[in-house]
């Protein structure tokens, strides 16, 4: 039916105002911080450049609560794009949502971030690293494919 979304259904829009620019602040840290809100994070975290490179990542150091931090900063990958997003209360216009569903805005953007370890140097055999070798895999998945693409991809230039 055109109007209505199933179960569990995530929406997200775009905040009408111009989106916050984030790129240097954004860090993934390898902890739970019980906390939402607005805090002068700049103020009490600092982390500095080492000189040091690993995996072709340039290593930056830092400490939180006491714990030594070794991180990297990583590009979002050309053709993505990074979101700070927040729940947003649905519309009671928006009849076609059901219960289940999530309703998100866009509250920032980012181009990089920052990925932190404990006590351990940063490498691409990271989990974060390695979920970003995905991102080929799935534009392959999801591109078009032309009669020419799968006859020279046949073996012997025959479809069957």
């Amino acid at each position: 039916m055109e109007g209505q979304v199933g179960s569990g259904t995530s929406v997200v829009s775009r905040s009408e105002s111009p989106l916050e620019d984030l790129s240097g602040k954004v860090h993934q840290l390898p902890c739970c911080v019980k906390y939402n809100g607005s805090t002068s994070v700049s103020h009490y975290f600092k982390h500095k450049p080492t000189r040091v490179e690993v995996d072709g990542l340039c290593v930056e150091e830092a400490y939180f609560r006491g714990r030594k931090l070794q991180g990297t900063t990583v590009s979002i990958p050309t053709g993505y794009s990074g979101y700070v997003l927040g729940k947003k209360i649905a519309d009671k216009q928006n009849n076609w949502l059901d219960e289940e569903s999530s309703c998100w805005e866009m509250n920032a953007e980012f181009k990089n971030m920052t990925l932190w370890n404990h006590d351990i140097l940063p490498s691409k055999d990271d989990a974060f690293l390695r979920a970003f070798h995905w991102f080929p895999v799935a534009d392959a998945l999801h591109c078009p494919v032309s009669i020419e693409d799968l006859e020279s991809a046949s073996t012997d230039g025959t479809l069957v």
